[in-house]
């Protein structure tokens, strides 16, 4: 009688693998610059499966023989996950979405549309999000999560604004998955949420293959917020209008180290603006401000920010978290400032924080320790590696 027997490998589980030469695993970036810019996405992936399957056949009448077939399925998916990967586009992207700083912010007028005038130094720094797109089946909707409580996941979020944005002014029919892994506080006069708009804008681009120049990617970002534009400078401009007029300027050497301490009340923007008093704003003239850092470099009267009175009468607690910071410090930082319109505190020149904000209960929140932070031509910024947010104990 002939019998058959089939033997496998027991202990198969599915994982990816990347197979030599190419050595690629599954929390690995593949970096390439592409036509249009620098990007890091996870493509060319591979299973890893069963070494082999093997098939036995003998017949007792006859004497025993044995027939033996060998499948090695790795062979065969990866050879179809080639096929895939010559035939395809980018289907995964991940990109850095860095906050910024207000070196200096001058409110200079208020406009008859409501919003007012402002002249300011913005720098991109080493803070910043995770974003990870990949493509979606969907024809008619982006899907978003993100590892922050409260952030909105519909069209109120501004990564969505910007990918509707990008399809109607491109004609792109392509939709996303979207995963925003939050590290920037909200609230924070940071401009987080801007620069997610930015970097969503950046992306869809990449995923097209390039249907808008980066001139244009920076002119209709405008339409999602002010401070959305300021990110496609290459990391330090000077900005005016509404913040939306870019002029790119020197940036500031990254080996500057600051500190970020963000109290766990927020600062609405809106409220502070409502309590601006513009015969109690500063006087110096902005251009001055940036010719003095360009010559000398960051001290305490060149970081002027007029919406610090307002906001320090929305939170009176910021302002004395300001003063402590100034008394505690005793020359450890060069300059100690509010960051757009708060509730950011920011010391320059130190990446550490006054001895009182690890002592203090009412200061057990969290800060981090960052610097400067560009990019270059034709790339999105790099995720740096040492910023890492820290919480007092």
């Amino acid at each position: 009688m002939a019998t058959a027997q089939f033997l496998c490998n027991s202990s198969y589980q599915p994982s990816f693998k990347r197979k030599n030469p190419r050595n690629f695993s599954q929390n690995s970036s593949f970096s390439s610059f592409s036509r249009h810019g620098y990007c890091n996405f996870n493509r060319n992936l591979r299973f890893h499966t069963a070494p082999f399957v093997r098939a036995m056949a003998s017949d007792s009448k006859l004497g025993t023989k044995q027939i033996e077939i060998v499948y090695d399925p790795d062979e065969r998916i990866n050879r179809l996950a080639d096929e895939v990967d010559n035939t395809s586009g980018l289907s995964r992207l991940t990109l850095f979405s860095p906050c910024k700083i207000n070196v200096f912010l001058r409110i200079t007028s208020k406009r008859e549309d409501g919003f007012h005038d402002l002249a300011s130094l913005f720098h991109v720094i080493s803070l910043g999000d995770k974003i990870k797109f990949s493509l979606s089946p969907s024809k008619d909707k982006d899907s978003l999560s993100t590892n922050a409580p409260g952030v909105p996941l519909d069209e109120r979020n501004l990564i969505i604004k910007a990918l509707n944005l990008y399809r109607k002014r491109t004609g792109s029919n392509q939709f996303f998955w979207i995963h925003l892994d939050k590290s920037v506080p909200t609230g924070a006069g940071l401009g987080g949420g801007s620069s997610n708009a930015a970097t969503a804008l950046w992306a869809a681009n990449q995923f097209s293959g390039g249907l808008a120049s980066e001139k244009e990617l920076q002119e209709w970002s405008g339409e999602i917020g002010s401070d959305v534009p300021f990110f496609f400078s290459h990391g330090a401009a000077y900005c005016t209008g509404r913040g939306e007029v870019v002029k790119d300027v020197v940036p500031i050497p990254k080996e500057i180290p600051m500190v970020l301490i963000k109290p766990q009340q927020a600062c609405p923007t809106g409220e502070v603006y409502k309590h601006l008093c513009m015969d109690q704003t500063s006087k110096v003239e902005p251009l001055s401000l940036l010719e003095k850092i360009s010559e000398n470099g960051i001290s305490q009267d060149i970081c002027i920010n007029d919406l610090e009175p307002p906001a320090f009468q929305v939170l009176p607690s910021l302002k004395k978290l300001k003063q402590r910071i100034l008394a505690a410090g005793r020359g450890q930082y060069d300059a100690v400032f509010m960051s757009g319109s708060g509730s950011t505190i920011v010391g320059i020149g130190s990446p550490d924080p006054p001895q009182f904000v690890y002592d203090d209960e009412e200061y057990q929140n969290i800060f981090w320790s960052a610097h400067f932070l560009t990019r270059g031509e034709n790339q999105w910024y790099a995720e740096p590696s040492s910023t890492l947010p820290t919480e007092t104990e």
